[in-house]
């Protein structure tokens, strides 16, 4: 089986149901399954072969839905492009990638006109522009010189690649990853069962497809169960919460932060949203307290189902069923049916429940490797296992909870402080919107803790305030030692803190000496 017969089956079975709603257009399987045959055969007469890269730089939409079925339908490998990336990165993406084809929304038709020359391998460009004067291909008229329908597809196997998935590139320069046709299948299995996906829901699909989440864990699962994928192509709470009510949407996922903005919308319980059943959420940490808020504000669902995993497993590793919500406060379930995962010591040896290690997994979902990338390849991938970098425990019933990053992980005085431990206390505070928590370096200690706090509406709080509350909680060497008051907390597309950009943002002096605390 290869990722494009899901599409092809669904529209057999489902010819007449509706499979994507987008700014473009409302498709039906039928419609979207003829329309991504003939894109993918004029891809094919442009002389792409299979195994080439085909980089998609489109917000949610038909026109990125499309084209990438279209490519994998043909063997080519999809690389979808992060649209929030400055000019600089995007470049390097699509060299690295050295993709020949560029499908993009004209909205970033300037911005790549400048750096054109420099796109080594690209030989085609592409782009919905309806007749303007552009440096590419109108969209339709490069569609419009394939066919309907194939007779002879490739063949595809499992084991070939099917998406180029770079990593967020939180450190450094993103890597990537290179998943099969396999690893997204293996995937889907496990994704439909561990959150209970059910044929023919309505899912508003809000996290950008360039991420596997959005991507395997929500778009693709809808195109194989026959269910309608609402493409939302930018977050807007009073436009989302509309387009639930309006589309009568089942499912809903997104980021804590995302939750907690669209509730927080003064004009949030004005609209009806009690077609929403199920809830997933991933990305970050999620209190208890969001958990309440989002089953206070969605009355049909039975708890939020909490999803934990990486691009290199295509994503999902553990998902946290509904039903165990709120009796497993801050975990992040069980290890997915055709995976195997477990907390290993800094020497690869397996950890018992309660002790804290990193996170390591293998099974058919795993990435390939790294593209061109070799060392990166076996620093991920040893022994069989894919190494997360993840720190987290397991519980006696086999539930884990993710602890934080490794690399995050503050060393003072020789204890191990886990800054998602110190941020799950602060959140609780009900003075506090956001926080993040870094390591900062610390003549005596040789690190200490610094919290980056941001305040709710209205509300007042001072450095000290915050190091008391932690008290209440927290062994003493895991408190603050400085306090800095931001409006917002940095975090990418997919919701994630960019700890990085704190620490680069006001050069954090070493602790101990007179400073600024607040900004």
């Amino acid at each position: 089986m290869d990722v494009g017969y899901l599409l092809t089956n669904s529209a057999h079975k489902f010819p007449d149901r509706l499979a994507v709603i987008g700014d473009e257009g409302r498709y039906t399987f039928r419609t979207f399954d003829q329309r991504t045959d003939r894109l993918a055969s004029a891809m094919v007469k442009t002389g792409l072969e299979k195994g080439d890269r085909v980089a998609i730089l489109f917000f949610n939409g038909i026109h990125f839905a499309e084209t990438y079925f279209a490519a994998v339908k043909v063997g080519l490998v999809a690389t979808p492009i992060n649209f929030r990336l400055a000019v600089p990165e995007i470049l390097y993406l699509i060299n690295n990638s050295q993709s020949k084809i560029l499908f993009y929304d004209p909205a970033f038709e300037a911005r790549l006109k400048a750096v054109q020359s420099e796109m080594a391998a690209v030989r085609w460009f592409v782009s919905p522009h309806s007749g303007n004067p552009s440096m590419a291909t109108d969209y339709e008229a490069f569609a419009a010189r394939g066919k309907e329908a194939f007779f002879s597809l490739p063949r595809l196997n499992e084991e070939d690649p099917c998406q180029l998935m770079y990593t967020s590139g939180t450190t450094g320069q993103p890597k990537g990853a290179v998943l099969t046709h396999g690893n997204i299948i293996w995937n889907l299995f496990n994704t439909i069962s561990g959150r209970d996906d059910q044929p023919g829901e309505r899912a508003v699909i809000v996290g950008p497809l360039f991420h596997t989440a959005a991507l395997n864990n929500h778009f693709t699962i809808q195109v194989a169960l026959g269910g309608t994928s609402i493409l939302v192509r930018k977050f807007e709470p009073a436009s989302l919460l509309e387009t639930i009510q309006t589309e009568r949407a089942t499912v809903m996922s997104g980021a804590p932060a995302l939750y907690n903005m669209l509730i927080s919308h003064p004009n949030a319980r004005a609209f009806d949203v009690s077609s929403i059943t199920k809830c997933t959420a991933g990305a970050d940490k999620l209190p208890m307290e969001t958990k309440e808020r989002i089953m206070d504000f969605f009355p049909n669902i039975q708890g939020v189902y909490d999803v934990y995993g990486c691009t290199e497993a295509s994503p999902c590793v553990t998902i946290l069923k509904a039903k165990d919500s709120m009796r497993k406060d801050m975990s992040v379930g069980k290890a997915l049916p055709f995976l195997d995962a477990c907390i290993v010591d800094g020497d690869d040896a397996p950890l018992p429940p309660g002790r804290v290690g990193e996170i390591v997994c293998r099974g058919a979902n795993v990435m390939e490797g790294y593209h061109e990338d070799p060392e990166a390849t076996r620093a991920a991938l040893r022994n069989g296992w894919l190494h997360t970098g993840d720190l987290a425990r397991m519980d006696d019933e086999g539930f884990f909870y993710i602890v934080d990053r490794k690399k995050d992980m503050i060393v003072s005085g020789g204890e191990n402080i886990y800054p998602r431990e110190i941020e799950n206390v602060l959140i609780g505070h009900p003075a506090i919107a956001d926080v993040a928590v870094v390591g900062i370096p610390d003549r005596e200690w040789g690190e200490s803790v610094q919290a980056f706090v941001v305040l709710e509406a209205g509300q007042h709080l001072d450095e000290q305030g915050v190091i008391d509350f932690c008290r209440e909680f927290l062994a003493g060497y895991k408190k603050p030692k400085s306090v800095v008051f931001v409006d917002s907390i940095p975090k990418n597309a997919l919701g994630k803190v960019l700890k990085r950009v704190l620490k680069e943002t006001r050069n954090p002096p070493v602790a101990g000496d007179d400073s600024v605390k607040r900004r």
